[in-house]
């Protein structure tokens, strides 16, 4: 690191900046943007594959943004085609089957017939308990009635926004950072 010492001796605290850029230089190699090239030296790194796409991408960073987003695991339910269209950019079929597996989901946990869907399924689902009334098979009747009322509006919500307008037109989901959001709700929907 000599010689960066001597290109940044004007900075006035070159190692600082020596150690930011080792920081950097690490965390490109430990994403893969940055690698080895096995015909040079053990130094030598190029610029992976991904790299270069990621560079020629106008929404290249972006998207990265959104895939670390969704690195960690997912519900079971969400794993398989939800991340195989996101990583396949197709943000509208992801973010339907996402919210689709949600509904599925309650439907299932609450035993209603299929002649419910998405909103008043959710609606009748979280019904809240009021004046000692039973409410809806998944209200949780030890909550308040606020807070059973806010539950059901979460998840109606979730349904009305991000899985109804799928359902009936084209949705034009041309954010990546947005479809991975939309993916994680739908995630700690599921939870």
């Amino acid at each position: 690191m000599s010689s960066a010492r001597q290109a940044f001796q004007e900075e006035p605290d070159v190692n600082a900046l020596v150690n930011r850029l080792s920081d950097a230089w690490c965390w490109l190699e430990a994403q893969a943007l940055l690698t080895r090239e096995p015909s040079r030296s053990e130094a030598f790194r190029r610029i992976s594959r991904d790299g270069m796409d990621l560079a020629k991408d106008s929404q290249g960073i972006t998207r990265f943004e959104a895939r670390e987003r969704l690195s960690g695991p997912l519900h079971p339910d969400l794993e398989d085609t939800v991340r195989t269209n996101f990583d396949l950019g197709d943000y509208e079929t992801a973010c339907f089957a996402a919210m689709k597996a949600v509904e599925v989901a309650v439907r299932d946990a609450s035993g209603l017939d299929n002649s419910l869907v998405a909103v008043k399924l959710t609606r009748e689902a979280f019904l809240p308990h009021e004046n000692a009334e039973a409410g809806g098979a998944l209200a949780d009747a030890e909550a308040e009635g606020g807070e059973q009322t806010a539950t059901a509006n979460l998840f109606a919500g979730a349904m009305g926004a991000y899985k109804n307008p799928a359902s009936h037109r084209t949705v034009d989901f041309d954010d990546p950072i947005e479809a991975a959001e939309i993916i994680q709700f739908a995630d700690l929907l599921l939870s």
